[in-house]
């Protein structure tokens, strides 16, 4: 079973990276793929669960988060460091990632297979 690891760098509504890392990783799960997700930088933004992206016509897909555990994708990581600089607590997230230090990321790149970045 070959180790997937998705980033998600960008913020969720100004270009398609966001849907398309998280469509990419329900695909890939469905494969029988071991997918890992990891929110870093801008990325933290697409767990706040208090969002209006049809304010600014884009397609809610935040709530799809939601379907993660039944792809058994479990190891959801969230760098502490982007969630501090962005203000964000464990409560206003969609979803609840295991919050980590940037030594854990890097952990966790090294044991993958293969790295996308979003």
């Amino acid at each position: 079973m070959k180790k997937l690891t998705i980033i998600f760098r960008r913020a969720p509504h100004g270009s398609p990276h966001g849907r398309e890392a998280l469509d990419l990783a329900l695909l890939s799960a469905s494969f029988e793929q071991e997918v890992s997700l990891i929110f870093a930088d801008e990325g933290v933004l697409n767990l706040v669960k208090t969002q209006q992206p049809e304010l600014v016509g884009a397609k809610d897909f935040i709530a799809t988060f939601g379907a993660l555990p039944l792809y058994d994708i479990d190891t959801i990581l969230a760098c502490e460091a982007s969630l501090q600089e962005y203000g964000l607590a464990n409560a206003e997230l969609t979803i609840a990632p295991s919050i980590v230090a940037p030594s854990t990321i890097r952990e966790q790149l090294a044991s993958a297979d293969e790295v996308l970045v979003f």
